[in-house]
């Protein structure tokens, strides 16, 4: 078929290549515009726009795809099909009337549950045991499209962000080379979702929602840490200095303190009282520091206010 990709980051990168490896005819590559980057800002392309670049295939970078010129562009490109993979603007209907078969998006949840922006990282955040990911013919609402196909990925005790990130993109590739036969023999089932989503929206990932709250549960915190491994990851402050945590398991021993206070330091790790249980800390990244093992860090650094912000 010949193919309109519209992606940004390394989650719609597999996808885009599965689709070259496959033999279909790429038109065409719709990503972000480059941003400016580290302190001399030079301006860096997107992980898609690199792919694309090496692939020798056309790139439009508009800043607003809904705008006119924009979406004449893509029309001239005449696709068959258009597929969208964390493209980062809305789709406007304009866009989605264009090719034939539609515009087919690959979304890293198993839909209805998590619309939104960061199906992946609210997927750990909660603790659900599986995730997956679903191929939706677009509409105009927010990840409302009907689905056509959907692939389960079980989720690790030890899972994070990024390593369920990995996951769902390797399988998002397979699963829309597959659907793609389907669409094009027309033997693709169409399944209508229900208006309502089975969780809330999966809102967009922030800085400020790794700051840990330590009232919240031990359970909680740790599945915060990993749901925000790599970015922007969970930190909190300690004598005055931003302190990551990277890694971190829930201790069942019982401990008494406010919660956020340092109750005990072992050989084995800091041990942190939280509102309901004790959250251990296997790995951290003091301020101005490289990300170490707890113990590493307990050698060398003195504890001078126990009370964590």
């Amino acid at each position: 078929m010949r193919v309109v990709f519209m992606g940004t980051p390394d989650f719609a990168v597999g996808t885009l290549e599965a689709i070259i490896k496959a033999g279909h005819e790429v038109a065409g590559v719709v990503t972000q515009p480059d941003k400016p980057k580290g302190r001399g800002k030079t301006l860096q392309p997107t992980p898609v726009k690199e792919v694309a670049v090496r692939e020798n295939l056309p790139v439009l970078q508009p800043k607003k795809v809904r705008e006119e010129e924009s979406i004449e562009a893509i029309r001239a490109m005449n696709p068959d099909v258009i597929v969208v993979v964390a493209f980062g603007q809305i789709i406007p209907q304009a866009i989605l009337d264009i090719p034939k078969y539609g515009c087919l998006n690959v979304h890293g949840s198993l839909l209805p549950k998590y619309r939104g922006a960061a199906p992946i990282q609210w997927a750990v955040i909660d603790g659900e045991k599986q995730s997956g990911v679903t191929i939706m013919r677009m509409d105009a609402g927010l990840d409302t499209g009907d689905m056509i196909s959907t692939v389960v990925v079980p989720l690790e005790k030890n899972e994070t962000g990024g390593s369920l990130f990995d996951k769902l993109s390797e399988a998002g590739a397979k699963l829309l080379v597959e659907t793609l036969v389907s669409v094009e023999n027309r033997t693709a089932v169409y399944t209508k979702q229900p208006e309502e989503s089975t969780t809330d929206y999966a809102k967009m990932i922030s800085k400020d929602m790794g700051h840990i709250d330590w009232n919240r549960s031990a359970e909680e915190i740790e599945r915060l840490i990993r749901g925000l491994n790599p970015w922007p990851s969970a930190y909190t402050k300690m004598d005055g200095k931003t302190l990551k945590i990277w890694k971190a398991h829930v201790e069942k021993r019982d401990l008494t303190g406010e919660p956020g206070t340092v109750v005990r330091t072992d050989g084995k790790g800091m041990y942190i009282q939280t509102g309901v249980g004790i959250l251990c800390v296997d790995e951290l990244q003091l301020e101005g520091k490289k990300r170490m093992p707890v113990t590493a860090f307990l050698r060398g650094y003195v504890i001078r206010n126990n009370k964590l912000a």
